[in-house]
Parts: structure tokens; sequence; C-alpha cells
């Protein structure tokens, strides 16, 4: 039986605690930040704030002691908002043995270092990494409906391990080498939500809606081939799976930022209707855009988002832009 420490109990780190449990073979520790939100969750077995109506099986131990949650665990699941895990894993770096593997579950980059959750991993241990990515919304994870994800890590051994610990009759784990595409690809569509729930909140139709997601997935893998990655990967699950699902699906917390957006809403007041969840593409906006720089990408998608977000821009007029763009070969 392997010990896992889950870092991090919003909805995807109370959902995959749900989910090994169902698998069995795993002693899992669950911690949160917010000893209110550890104590609920050990009193009610349900998290009420981030994943209401699902049950935390009894034998997931819930904790707000960090270091506790890690010791004598084989496998961290980092699953920390972006913004946080260098706080987090700073805390605990000193603490961890070598035989540790740790593993990001978070889909994100870090706002000023532009790094991803590996590439911050890295900074603060040695230890063995790698990353959990893909189409997969924690309800439905959380209630065992069929989900295929990716392992990633530049060590097969590392991918494989986390293959086969998450891997159940609910959830499919394939294995890839390519980190640099698998966490672009999961952090960059978020921002490409965003811009589809902007669309939808406009009222702009299918047409529009096709569209962008297909230009966004052209502006995600520019991006990310330049950082690295394989075309490949894009087009797979933690590419173009994991963009359709977050433009299309209704659980989408990004693409239901983006719609309220495209009603004319202000983005503090969205934010404040989150109640504390996180819209992690609002960040990687900006990250998305500082890589670009960086690497001489166009992404006029991502541009148009960030002047929405962060300079007040109008979604009609972002639209209007994108769609008097110069014309060019596909």
């Amino acid at each position: 039986m392997s010990r896992i420490g889950i870092l991090g109990a919003g909805a995807w780190g109370t959902a995959l605690a749900i989910s090994l449990a169902r698998r069995g073979g795993h002693t899992i520790t669950l911690w949160a930040h917010s000893a209110a939100v550890a104590e609920q969750l050990s009193e009610t077995g349900e998290n009420l704030a981030y994943l209401p109506g699902y049950t935390l099986p009894a034998d997931v131990l819930v904790t707000a002691d960090l270091p506790a949650a890690i010791f004598e665990a084989e496998m961290v699941l980092c699953v920390t908002p972006s913004q946080h895990l260098r706080g987090v894993l700073g805390d605990i770096a000193p603490l961890l043995t070598p035989e540790q593997m740790v593993v990001s579950a978070t889909k994100g980059l870090e706002e000023e270092s532009l790094l991803r959750m590996t590439q911050v991993i890295a900074t603060l241990t040695e230890n063995a990494c790698g990353v959990l990515s893909g189409p997969s919304f924690a309800a439905e994870v959380a209630a065992g409906i069929p989900t295929a994800m990716v392992a990633a890590a530049t060590a097969s051994s590392v991918a494989l391990t986390i293959q086969r610990e998450f891997s159940s009759p609910t959830l499919r784990l394939y294995t890839n080498d390519d980190v640099a595409g698998v966490e672009l690809g999961g952090a960059l569509k978020n921002v490409i939500a965003l811009a589809a729930g902007v669309v939808h909140g406009l009222n702009l139709g299918h047409n529009a809606g096709a569209a962008l997601v297909t230009r966004g997935i052209a502006e995600i893998t520019r991006l990310a081939v330049a950082c690295g990655g394989r075309r490949q990967t894009l087009a797979g699950l933690s590419g173009l799976g994991d963009l359709v699902l977050t433009c299309t699906g209704s659980l989408s917390r990004n693409r239901a930022v983006g719609i309220e957006l495209g009603k004319g809403r202000q983005l503090p007041e969205i934010l404040a209707g989150l109640n504390g969840k996180v819209a992690e593409g609002i960040r990687s906006t900006t990250a998305a855009l500082g890589l670009a720089a960086r690497y001489g990408v166009e992404m006029p998608i991502t541009e148009q988002m960030d002047a929405i977000l962060h300079y007040g821009k109008s979604p009609k007029e972002a639209i209007r832009e994108l769609m008097a763009r110069p014309g060019r070969d596909e």
C-alpha cells in the first residue's frame, strides 16, 4: 500500500483524493490550507466550500498540518493554485527525503517568473518530479465518470509510477515525456477558455466558438513548441482534449468568468462571486504574454483577452479587432 500526500483541498485536490480512495491500495492524507476547511471536511466528509455533493471516504485523513501531510509519503501531489505552489512547497522542501516523488496537478504558470509548475518544483527540490494533466472536471472525476488523462515526466519510470498509482476503472492514464508540452497545454487552455466564454456571453453563435477554439489551439501550439514542447502533444489529451473540455463544458470556471465578461460585468465583481475559487486563466494570460514576448510568438487571442481582463477593453471591440486582422495563410 502506497502513501500519498495531497497538498490542496480545493475541488480538484478533493476529487483526486476521492478517486484514489475509491481505487484502493493507498493511504491518503489531504492537506487543507484552512484549518476551518480541514475541520469541516473531517466532520462532515463533504467539501461544502469547493466540491459539495461528493463524500470523501472515511479512510482519507484530512489535516491542516503541512509536515504531517507529507510524512512518510511516497508521493507528494501538489494541487495548490499556481501562485501558492512555491510558498507551500518551499515550506516542506527541507523535510522531503530523496525517495519522495513530487507530482504537480496544477494547471497554471507562475506569474512573475513565467515558470511552469514542474520548473518551480525543480527550483526548490531535486526530488523526482512529474505532472498529471488532461481533460478532467473535478466533479466528474469525483463521481467516477470515465476520464482519460496524461502522466508526464522526463524519466519514464516516474511517468509509469504516476500511471500505475492513479489508474482505475474510471480513470485511464497515458504516459508522455514531453513535460513542457503537457504543462503548457494545461495552462494555456484556460486563457482560451476565458475567450470562449466571452464569445458565448456575447451570443456570437457556434461559428465564432468553433473558430475561437481552432485558432486557440494554433496559438497554444506555437508557444508550446517555442518553449520546447512537441506539436503532437498539443493534439492530444493535455492539449486539444483539455481545450475542448474547458471551452465547451458548463463546469468550466474559466469559461464561466469569460461568459460574465462578455455580458458586460466587471472582473472584480465576477471574482467576488467565485467565493475563493480560482480561475487560473486570469493569471496565466499575463504569464503567457510574457513567454510570447520572450520567444517572439504571436498570440492575438491572448493579447485581446489580456486587454479585456486588465485594461478594461470592451469584449465587442476585442472581437472586432480579431476579425479585422490582416488576412494570412492558415
